[in-house]
């Protein structure tokens, strides 16, 4: 049987474990539209802050549903990712971790995961 899409799935980095999920969900504000949340938190639980990378769909700019498969995000001129690939997954983590988010810190960290797009998709081409 495949594995659901919406499984938690654990990601060793730099000597820590995160487990990370993937939802699907609509916007409250505009349109009403499509997004999708990239979830990280380190693992076991309790010992660190969650990280969540939030794609809304807007001009331009699509996540998966209907028309796509269950884990793309992409932009017009700039290209897709599969966040279900352990190696975006990675790659969002260390720049976020670049970027100066803190796993040890207990707080919910909202980061708009379109500025990591470009990058992502370079590194990942």
């Amino acid at each position: 049987m495949p594995r659901s899409s919406k499984a938690a799935r654990r990601l060793v980095a730099d000597g820590r474990t995160y487990i990370w999920t993937i939802r699907h969900g609509h916007c409250v504000l505009a349109d009403g539209g499509c997004r999708k949340i990239l979830t990280l938190r380190r693992h076991p639980s309790g010992t660190g802050g969650v990280l969540r990378f939030v794609f809304d769909e807007g001009p331009g700019r699509y996540v998966s549903g209907f028309t796509a498969g269950s884990g793309e995000v992409g932009a017009v001129g700039i290209g897709a990712l599969n966040l279900h690939e352990p190696g975006t997954v990675r790659f969002l983590l260390d720049t976020a971790l670049a970027r100066g988010w803190e796993p040890g810190e207990r707080r919910e960290t909202k980061v708009d995961g379109w500025t990591f797009l470009k990058a992502a998709v370079a590194a990942r081409g």
